[in-house]
């Protein structure tokens, strides 16, 4: 049995200037985001409040300015900083950010990043 929980939040869709090309630092494109927060087990006394978890409406929003006024050249980048706005929150000691890209290359239905971090890592 695991000593956590996981929230997830699935298919944040958001249009982001991220990209090397001259066209891309111009334009645009799609992305959607899925992140995975992972928290301390919910007591099994719990007071059903909003404070002995995370609010996934206040990280869900924080991620859409970040991306939105932000230029990013790398999703590998936009994926850090996502995981690192996430880990400030106290309650989440580890977060998984995947970053989909789907319009990046004709030839592919889409591409993306997937990245992981735990508080207090290098």
């Amino acid at each position: 049995m695991s000593n956590y929980d996981e929230i997830f939040i699935e298919g944040l869709k958001f249009y982001a200037t991220i990209g090397i090309h001259n066209w891309e630092k111009n334009t645009k494109q799609p992305i959607i985001i899925d992140i995975s927060l992972f928290i301390e087990k919910i007591k099994n006394n719990n007071r059903d409040k909003i404070d002995e978890t995370v609010d996934y409406k206040s990280i869900s929003y924080s991620v859409k300015e970040l991306v939105e006024d932000n230029k990013f050249e790398l999703i590998e980048t936009m994926g850090k900083e996502i995981a690192l706005l996430c880990l400030k929150n106290e309650k989440v000691f580890e977060v998984k950010v995947k970053i989909n890209k789907p319009e990046a290359l004709k030839i592919s239905d889409n591409v993306g990043i997937i990245i992981n971090r735990r508080k207090n890592e290098n």
